[in-house]
């Protein structure tokens, strides 16, 4: 089939189609009631979510129709919760939503109600979103490819024999194909942006307590796993972001700056703002052909909006980082799941990786955790000094292309051996490690037809930099290289399978 074009979505319904910022005023200003909105997406996730497998644990539709109509109800009494006001919702299936299964994708937790909601849901639910399930995880959000024993895997909506990656996979799946106007998700090893590169989207890893985590018991072990907002145009993005962020007492590394700044207009001259590429960090980081072509060109999509761009080389040793990320990885999800192992009961339910962390982490010595906490510090102190040759870095947002949905992961890139479930993912570690805002914009398709994405990266705290960098570089590929609406998915099209 060939690809989606701009004609295509005239058989859209306009509502499903529209971007989530236009869809907020039109609801404000009484154009579209809620319940129209409700009926649309219900309507169309009908038809396109048996293909995808994007959103589970649906709500049934007559109850999710009776709070749309509250939701006017409200309106009509003059009364606005905010900038989701009536829009349809699917949280994470990792993050708590009061009265409803979080399964975390994991047969442990397969029936598992929450009786309350996490920080960012409390504050997406008084912003009036309505929600109406969940989307669909690894389990426990391990790996970049969306899969497990409850609900099954999410395909890609460019190839439906192809991942939407992961973790956040089903939240890239169900925006791209227009089953929700934006998306929450997560981020430890690229979550919310290799599923936006393979899912043409936009997703955001924001700064290290932009969004506060929890309420939770274990609020600093949490500190490399961000949530974050994902949209199809980075100005739904932003919007998201002006929701989820903010200080909360219970979340003690949560910044203290004023979320609203995200809600302003992102126009920015960008000018001679200097770029640094990354590319495959001279020959370190496999990739699979393609890949840094597509990019190139993005690039020269942001030298059009007035960016200097160079090559730029890492004063660090890509080996050094990976032994980091591999001993902050095994602490932290390691130490969250060693209970799940060493039960007998429960060890026999999870995957692989899951006892693969907790074994790391059982054979590492405290000097070796306080040594890999050395080391990212030093990683820190660099990553500082390079912001000072320039204001953004870029790097490829995935090395390898969406691969085939019954793989668990892939083995080589380019024919060198991949040694753990995420080391192909190994192009997003560095900056999680800094907890550098990072956003993945959509950069292309290869002959195949499937999508990438490359990582615009800001220094620490410098959220809003990297929104208007990103708001000027869909400004400068429009019309032609406006991926995200010249290319729609194959799957809006094609029958339920």
């Amino acid at each position: 089939m060939p690809p989606a074009t701009p004609a295509d979505s005239t058989r859209l319904n306009p509502i499903v189609a529209m971007p989530a910022h236009a869809l907020s005023d039109a609801i404000r200003r009484r154009e579209l009631s809620c319940v129209e909105v409700m009926g649309a997406y219900l309507a169309h996730i009908d038809h396109v979510n048996p293909k995808l497998n994007a959103i589970v644990a649906r709500r049934d539709a007559d109850a999710l129709l009776r709070e749309a109509a509250e939701r006017d109800a409200q309106l009509d009494a003059g009364q606005w919760l905010g900038w989701m006001h009536g829009m349809p919702q699917a949280p994470k299936d990792l993050t708590a939503v009061r009265g409803m299964v979080t399964s975390m994708g994991s047969p442990v937790y397969q029936d598992q109600v929450t009786p309350h909601d996490s920080i960012m849901i409390e504050r997406v639910r008084a912003s009036g979103a309505i929600f109406i399930g969940r989307t669909n995880v690894p389990e426990f959000g391990l790996g970049s490819h969306t899969y497990n024993a409850v609900y099954g895997a999410t395909g890609n909506p460019y190839d439906l024999s192809k991942t939407a990656g992961g973790s956040s996979g089903g939240a890239a799946a169900a925006l791209a194909a227009r089953m929700l106007p934006v998306a929450d998700g997560s981020d430890f090893g690229g979550s919310l942006r290799n599923p936006a590169a393979f899912c043409n989207v936009y997703g955001m890893r924001p700064s290290a307590g932009r969004v506060p985590f929890g309420p939770s018991t274990d609020v600093f072990l949490k500190q490399l796993s961000y949530e974050g907002p994902m949209g199809r145009t980075p100005r739904d993005v932003a919007l998201l972001l002006s929701v989820m962020a903010g200080h909360d007492k219970r979340s003690p590394l949560s910044l203290r700056d004023d979320p609203a700044q995200f809600a302003a207009p992102l126009d920015a001259d960008m000018h001679g703002k200097r770029i640094g590429w990354l590319g495959d960090w001279d020959g370190y980081l496999p990739m699979e052909p393609g890949i840094l072509d597509l990019c190139t060109q993005a690039l020269g999509v942001l030298g059009s909006a007035g960016c200097k761009v160079a090559d730029y080389r890492v004063p660090f040793a890509g080996e050094r980082l990976w032994r980091m990320w591999l001993a902050h990885r095994h602490l932290m999800v390691g130490g969250q799941l060693h209970a799940l192992v060493e039960n007998p009961e429960t060890r026999k339910l999870v995957k692989p990786a899951v006892i693969w962390e907790v074994e790391g982490l059982d054979g590492m010595t405290a000097r070796q955790v306080y040594q890999a906490t050395e080391e990212r510090s030093a990683w820190y102190q660099t990553v500082l000094r390079m912001f000072e040759d320039v204001d953004y870095l870029a790097v490829p947002s995935a090395q390898v292309f969406p691969f085939d949905v019954t793989l668990d992961w892939p083995k080589h890139i380019a024919g060198r051996p991949m040694d753990t479930y995420h080391r192909w993912m190994e192009t997003v570690t560095p900056w999680t490690l800094a907890g550098c805002p990072v956003i993945s914009v959509p950069v292309g398709f290869n002959a195949q037809g499937l999508p990438m994405g490359m990582q615009l990266i800001g220094p620490p705290q410098a959220d809003v930099d990297v929104l208007r960098l990103a708001h000027a570089y869909e400004q400068a590929s429009a019309p032609a290289a406006d991926w995200v609406n010249t290319r729609l998915p194959d799957a809006l099209w094609r029958a339920p399978a």
